[in-house]
């Protein structure tokens, strides 16, 4: 269990999360293991077997606290939050748009976008820094192609065919994807994209972090008062963040793509942190989901630069930031939406 930018994370299976007057505790077999502030929390992040006392639910509702429920793989299972809270006129013009086919393309638009071109930006890092001329060749040549498809994307007037160019750049992307893998073994080798369960190590590791992105994303959504449920982009289901999904997109490759590509090529995990679950899929061993849990609050302290804002802020940041600009486009305070793409 880790505490950083202001989430508790619990791993350890078996914890029990209670509330003592001011603070949380977790035990474990009874001895209290961690003691954290409430008001240093925003959130909390539960992976497998973690049990809550009923005093937890009450700080929900006092101290605006969540409460995300995940598999020990890293799906999300369930989600406890306070009273809603908000400007009841920005979620009804959240709905209103999404009832308007042209209002979501508009939306969508620069999210999916983002999307491509930070993918890009992946490749194209990996091209300039490979030695290897036939991986660098075959790594431009993907770029080039997720380059010329998304230049359709300005003239297109249909949600599905901009979903198609989404999915066709994503198919690109990921075929390319074990070219960007240095770790010699078998065990990291990617043959394609599988969830739930996910098949290899590879598709472990980048379940697992996109889980965590899209719990960043859901808070950041909620702390501005939208409704991480309403979507552009994804379409709405029961149980489904939509937004949260949509807003995600921007960060996958320049948050949870590179963190697991760096994870591997650095060895920071190895192929023995991984197991077949009596399913079929893999999943990581404690001390992995450790590892990728530090290196993931590591990355989100980071700073860069914010392309719009021209001030530099933590990687953690960022999707609350974006959150903000994606209400301020909401309300109609900007035309556009500026999605976040960063080199």
């Amino acid at each position: 269990m880790q505490s950083f930018a202001n989430t508790l994370y619990i791993t350890t299976q078996g914890a029990y999360l209670r509330r003592d007057h001011a603070t949380l505790q977790v035990k474990v077999d009874g001895a209290v293991k961690l003691t954290v502030p409430l008001h240093h929390l925003e959130g909390v992040v539960c992976f497998g077997r973690v049990s809550l006392s009923s005093g937890v639910y009450a700080a929900c509702q006092e101290h605006d606290l969540q409460v995300s429920f995940l598999s020990e793989q890293g799906r999300f299972l369930a989600r406890i939050v306070g009273p809603m809270h908000g400007n009841v006129l920005l979620r009804r013009q959240q709905y209103r748009l999404a009832d308007d086919p042209a209002a979501c393309l508009r939306l969508a638009r620069p999210m999916i976008a983002a999307k491509i071109q930070n993918a890009r930006a992946v490749l194209l890092r990996a091209a300039r820094d490979r030695e290897d001329e036939a991986r660098t060749a075959a790594l431009r040549r993907a770029a080039d192609h997720m380059a010329a498809v998304v230049q359709q994307l300005p003239s297109v007037s249909d949600l599905a065919v901009a979903r198609g160019i989404e999915g066709e750049t994503a198919r690109t992307y990921f075929e390319s994807f074990n070219q960007l893998i240095l770790h010699e073994s078998e065990a990291f080798r990617f043959d394609g994209r599988s969830r739930r369960p996910p098949l290899s190590p590879v598709n472990a590791l980048l379940s697992f972090v996109y889980a965590l992105v899209r719990h960043d994303c859901q808070s950041a959504l909620e702390a501005v008062g939208l409704d991480p449920a309403v979507g552009y982009l994804h379409v709405e289901r029961p149980g489904r963040p939509s937004l949260a999904l949509d807003l995600m997109e921007e960060f996958r490759a320049l948050v949870a793509d590179r963190l697991v590509l760096a994870l591997i090529n650095r060895r920071q995990v190895a192929p023995g942190g991984f197991e077949i679950d009596p399913a079929g899929g893999v999943k990581m061993d404690d001390a992995t989901r450790r590892a990728v849990l530090t290196a993931y609050q590591q990355r989100k302290r980071e700073e860069v630069q914010h392309p719009l804002l021209k001030q530099n802020a933590p990687v953690g940041l960022l999707p609350h930031l974006q959150a903000r600009l994606l209400a301020r486009t909401v309300r109609g305070d900007v035309d556009e939406y500026p999605a976040l793409v960063l080199k």
